[in-house]
């Protein structure tokens, strides 16, 4: 029963396997197609997304501003220099006239961070108030600073305008 094939017969053939072949095809490239539009929209939503959550340029410096900035603490030597430099001219920039600074015990002991607390004490006589709470505002400008621990404000009952002003800031030391 092999019956040979006519040019007729082989061009329907051709024309068959053509058409089939070009189905199979577009099958595959209209679901190849729509999975690549879902992922460019996917791809657009997440973009917009992170554009909505990453702030402009302004705003950046604006929170960076906010911050406080911090130095990693060094040598017990060192750091007192380094805090205490800071410390005396952020005072000079408030205006404050105080004592010498004093250093107080760092104690042998070290907390759970692994480090020592270089104590610093700053006492002045007369201030203004304005001057205290610029201080206050500039403290955190300070890269060695750990905390304040002490912060006595005492008024003058005869001059209301004139303040006297116990304050010990801390760092770290190694």
């Amino acid at each position: 029963m092999q019956k040979k094939l006519n040019q007729r017969d082989i061009r329907a053939l051709k024309i068959g396997a053509v058409a089939v072949a070009a189905i199979l095809v577009s099958v595959f490239v209209t679901t190849w197609f729509e999975h690549w539009v879902m992922v460019r929209k996917s791809l657009a939503d997440k973009q917009a997304m992170l554009k909505a959550i990453v702030p402009s340029q302004a705003k950046q410096a604006g929170l960076r501003s906010i911050v406080p900035v911090f130095e990693m603490p060094q040598a017990e030597e060192k750091q007192k220099f380094l805090f205490r430099n800071k410390f005396k001219e952020q005072i000079k920039k408030a205006g404050i006239k105080s004592r010498p600074l004093q250093i107080l015990s760092t104690g042998k002991s070290r907390n759970r961070t692994g480090y020592k607390l270089l104590r610093l004490k700053c006492s002045s006589e007369k201030c203004k108030f304005t001057q205290i709470l610029d201080l206050l505002a500039s403290l955190k400008e300070n890269p060695y600073l750990a905390g304040i621990e002490e912060l006595k404000i005492k008024c003058d009952p005869k001059k209301r305008n004139e303040f006297k002003l116990d304050l010990t800031v801390s760092a770290f030391t190694k």
